[in-house]
């Protein structure tokens, strides 16, 4: 296996849970209201899973490694648009959040900016997910040898067993914010 693989691997998690959120936006839609456990559980989701996980490998190994190699213009540029791609994705669930937080302290009219931002993401994540398994992740791979592409398998590996120890340091963190 190379590090694509197992990128486009996570590809296809995130795509089912897009087509989770697609089937709850539609029944938000049928009954005008949003609920918060699902929200928080997409949210989590991306965050976690998406963001931390999928966007971590990607950003802290992967466009770290690809810094000291001869990239073409093109797959330059497209490191940088894959950047700023995880920059509204973050930026889009901050937004969710505060909207299922004001929607539970009252305002009604909160679930159709709830919805707004669940189909941008639901719009946003499979564009995404093509530009890197169509043409980035094959362009840059060829850059590497496959010593340095084990080696980066080593660091994604490295990479996951570091992530259930955040995740867990994390919500320890939430509950004791609550106490306080």
């Amino acid at each position: 296996m190379k590090p694509r693989g197992i990128l486009m691997m996570e590809h296809r998690l995130i795509e089912k849970m897009i087509d989770v959120i697609r089937e709850e936006i539609m029944r938000m839609e049928d009954t005008g209201k949003a609920d918060p456990q699902f929200i928080d559980t997409a949210v989590d989701f991306i965050r976690i899973y998406a963001d931390k996980t999928h966007h971590g490998k990607e950003e802290d190994i992967l466009f770290r490694l690809l810094e000291g190699k001869k990239m073409d213009a093109e797959d330059a540029m497209m490191m940088k648009e894959l950047i700023e791609d995880h920059k509204y994705g973050r930026k889009t669930v901050a937004e969710l959040v505060e909207a299922k937080e004001k929607r539970q302290e009252g305002d009604a009219k909160m679930v159709s900016v709830i919805v707004e931002k669940l189909k941008a993401l639901v719009d946003f994540y499979p564009e995404h997910i093509c530009k890197e398994d169509d043409a980035f992740f094959p362009n840059t791979e060829t850059l590497f040898s496959n010593v340095e592409l084990q080696n980066m398998i080593s660091e994604f590996y490295d990479f996951d067993k570091n992530m259930i120890h955040e995740k867990y340091k994390l919500v320890v963190d939430q509950l004791e914010k609550r106490r306080i």
